[in-house]
């Protein structure tokens, strides 16, 4: 292993094509099918470890998952897409109950908690694999995210921040991360969080009251 921007990249083992498992969170099966009537969702914000956290602790989260998404690599490893250029995303995928949290929800959530004006950074991580990205799932998802970005874009600039620099993206394929990477921060209580956010409030158009 090696650090990289105070995060540990790990080196000659690829849990690709083993079994994972269960969630730490939700003791479900990381691989099992997705409930009738539920939604998925996916958000590049930077390091996928506190961003994880951040989701699986809001009510109506059913599941979630760090992976890699927005590349031109299949299957790709975590050491791959720190040292080469495989274009892919560090991602969290999120299965929710839309009729308990919203798709607005957590648009608002992935604006306020990461800056979406930095390119390919967060912080002190470097890198395209920490861009903002938004994948949508489906053309509902694409116009709620795009709508959101022209508002949040808008409050950025009003308090001083550049251009919003997100891409989003329709449905690409979802890769995901070996099994020491998820719910890292449940297994690791003192591991690295760069999670932060500009401190500029989303205010969001919520028509399903939750």
């Amino acid at each position: 292993m090696r650090t990289q921007g105070g995060r540990f990249a790990f080196f000659g083992r690829n849990w690709k094509g083993r079994a994972m498992s269960n969630h730490a969170i939700f003791n479900r099966p990381m691989n099992g099918p997705i409930p009738a009537g539920y939604d998925e969702a996916i958000f590049g914000m930077g390091c996928y470890w506190g961003i994880e956290r951040l989701f699986w602790q809001q009510e109506g989260v059913w599941l979630t998952e760090v992976g890699f998404a927005g590349g031109q690599v299949e299957n790709p490893t975590y050491a791959q897409v720190c040292e080469t250029d495989t274009g892919h995303a560090e991602v969290v995928r999120v299965v929710y109950d839309s009729s308990r949290i919203s798709y607005e929800h957590l648009l608002q959530l992935f604006w306020e908690n990461h800056d979406p004006t930095q390119g390919n950074r967060q912080g002190n991580d470097l890198g395209s694999q920490y861009r903002s990205l938004i994948v949508a799932m489906n053309p509902s998802q694409r116009t709620a995210a795009e709508a959101s970005m022209i508002d949040y874009g808008n409050r950025l600039a009003v308090e001083g921040y550049g251009k919003v620099t997100t891409q989003i993206i329709d449905k690409v394929p979802f890769w995901p991360a070996e099994e020491a990477h998820q719910q890292y921060l449940h297994n690791n209580p003192n591991g690295y969080c760069a999670m932060k956010g500009t401190g500029v409030a989303c205010a969001l158009p919520n028509p399903a009251g939750l």
